[in-house]
């Protein structure tokens, strides 16, 4: 039951990841903006049966301890962490696996899940969005100064990075995200989502305060079969 913290080379970086656990149902988790799978999932790495699942979480490279590279924001961004994910997974020589992704990390498996289904075996996605509206722009640039930020949500980051690091990051973010709403349907990976094929199940908090409940609605209706 002991969590196990190691580097793999993948695409040409070096990818920080946790694991635990010894079960035939191997899973990643996937940590949303700024996160690692220390700050976003310490209590599923502590806590998930260990003897059903092998649990994987990953730092996503320029975030946690995938340092270096620095963390960018290309317009592709998403798609290099699908990749990045599924190609650690297979470098760990997992053949088939799930995907647990929280905000970014709900997206980026989406598009995991769309672009590489004969490797994921289900879904479960939380607080995630297919798309970028104006509204969402003006939500996330509510959060651009980290020093507004509450202390509690603060506190690991500014630990983790110090703050010169984070505050320029989160900047990155909120400017690359935003990008997604100069389309016309201010689309991150909506004509993915019917590729699909797997199990699906999709959480959502009411009072969500970055991403507003439509988005999980319409990922809902356009993943078929998906709950």
């Amino acid at each position: 039951t002991s969590i196990t913290s190691a580097k793999i080379q993948v695409n040409g970086v070096h990818l920080h990841y946790q694991q635990t656990g010894e079960g035939s149902h191997a899973v990643l988790l996937l940590p949303g903006m700024l996160g690692s799978g220390q700050t976003d999932f310490g209590p599923q790495l502590k806590s998930m049966n260990k003897q059903l699942f092998t649990i994987v979480a990953w730092d996503p490279r320029g975030y946690g301890q995938s340092i270096p590279p620095s963390r960018d924001f290309p317009p592709d961004f998403f798609e290099r962490d699908a990749k990045d994910a599924v190609d650690l997974m297979q470098a760990l020589k997992f053949k088939k696996f799930s995907l647990l992704g929280w905000s970014d990390g709900g997206i980026t498996a989406l598009i995991a899940a769309a672009k590489y289904p004969t490797v994921i075996h289900k879904l479960v996605v939380w607080g995630a969005n297919a798309s970028v509206t104006q509204e969402d722009v003006r939500i996330y640039n509510g959060i651009r100064d980290v020093s507004k930020w509450s202390e509690k949500v603060k506190k690991p980051l500014e630990e983790m990075y110090g703050h010169k690091y984070f505050a320029k990051t989160c900047e990155a973010w909120v400017d690359g995200i935003s990008r997604f709403a100069e389309k016309s349907d201010g689309n991150i990976c909506q004509q993915l989502l019917p590729d699909i094929k797997c199990p699906t199940f999709i959480i959502h908090g009411e009072k969500d305060p970055l991403v507003p409940q439509a988005h999980a609605e319409y990922i809902h209706k356009h993943i078929k079969g998906s709950r």
